[in-house]
């Protein structure tokens, strides 16, 4: 049975681009905030000494992005950046409790929404199975990126 990868390609882009828009709109809807600033905080509310650093690799984003949106989440008293005790050239990244309060409130809206939009669009294997291969497909990904900087190195 031939892929069209093209196809999955264009399937996968446009799923990512209308889930977004619409789970943006229920959180910005219920918590005045973007998406963007939600993933931001469930990073740093998961990793133990957040660095901007971090952000960036977990959400496969530059450091720059992750940075401006970090300035933007501190802008609004939703997080702190502190000196690093152990690397001076760092700041480690701390949710305030305004914010770690907004993003237990923004992640059962996260929740909810995720659950009515992509929970009962398909039988729960079906789901699982996508995930573990979306899962599998960002790991080669990673693999030829190691490859290619081998390479290049």
């Amino acid at each position: 049975m031939d892929v069209d990868v093209a196809g999955l390609f264009g399937d996968l882009v446009r799923l990512e681009t209308e889930l977004w828009n619409r789970v943006e709109a229920r959180v910005q809807q219920a918590h005045g905030v973007p998406l963007a600033w939600v993933e931001i905080m469930q990073v740093v509310a998961a990793t133990a000494d957040c660095r901007v650093l971090d952000i960036a690799r977990a959400l496969s984003i530059t450091v720059g992005g992750a940075s401006k949106v970090v300035d933007k989440v501190e802008a609004a008293g939703l997080c702190r950046r502190e000196p690093n005790p152990t690397d001076g050239r760092s700041n480690l990244i701390r949710l305030t409790e305004p914010g770690q309060s907004l993003l237990d409130a923004a992640n059962a809206t996260f929740d909810r929404a995720l659950a009515a939009l992509v929970g009962t669009a398909a039988p729960a294997g079906e789901l699982a199975r996508l995930s573990a291969t979306l899962r599998r497909i960002r790991h080669h990904l990673t693999v030829l990126d190691a490859a290619e900087m081998a390479v290049r190195g």
